[in-house]
């Protein structure tokens, strides 16, 4: 019925069976961009709330551990490392997730959470100062799988 791997033939939602998947080293990289205020990108580094910027790293890092609990449909993954950096840029902060496992599936979606749960705590940190804020650009940069 369908061609999406999360709906069987009945049109029901259902978790992939990944038992007969081959192990695989697998990474993903994804992006999100924090419109704001110049000023405001200058002060993440000692708001009233603290350093938005280390907390937002810390932030993702445990959001990407944590995706298959947010997530309903995916996997619990072994996650083997998790990198996320934040970069204040005119206009704004970029950040960047990464994600990577050895494992019968794929990691974009703890990149994507990871980059996702980083942009929002910079925006919580920030929001009592700037409310024009926009959290922009989540995208998938790169998915790669290598076979074990």
């Amino acid at each position: 019925m369908s061609d999406l791997s999360h709906v069987d033939e009945s049109g029901s939602v259902r978790m992939v069976d990944v038992g007969r998947k081959p192990m695989s080293r697998r990474r993903a990289v994804a992006r999100a961009s924090v419109r704001m205020a110049a000023e405001t990108a200058h002060r993440l580094g000692s708001l009233p709330k603290g350093d938005a910027l280390a907390t937002a790293q810390l932030a993702g890092i445990m959001a990407a551990k944590r995706t298959s609990d947010l997530i309903p449909l995916c996997h619990p993954l072994p996650l083997s490392v998790v990198e996320v950096s934040l970069a204040v840029v005119d206009g704004g902060v970029e950040i960047t997730a990464a994600a990577e496992t050895t494992a019968q599936t794929g990691v974009e979606m703890e990149a994507l959470v990871a980059a996702s749960v980083a942009a929002l705590t910079v925006y919580d940190m920030a929001k009592a100062i700037d409310k024009e804020m926009v959290i922009a650009e989540v995208t998938l940069l790169e998915k790669t799988k290598v076979e074990a």
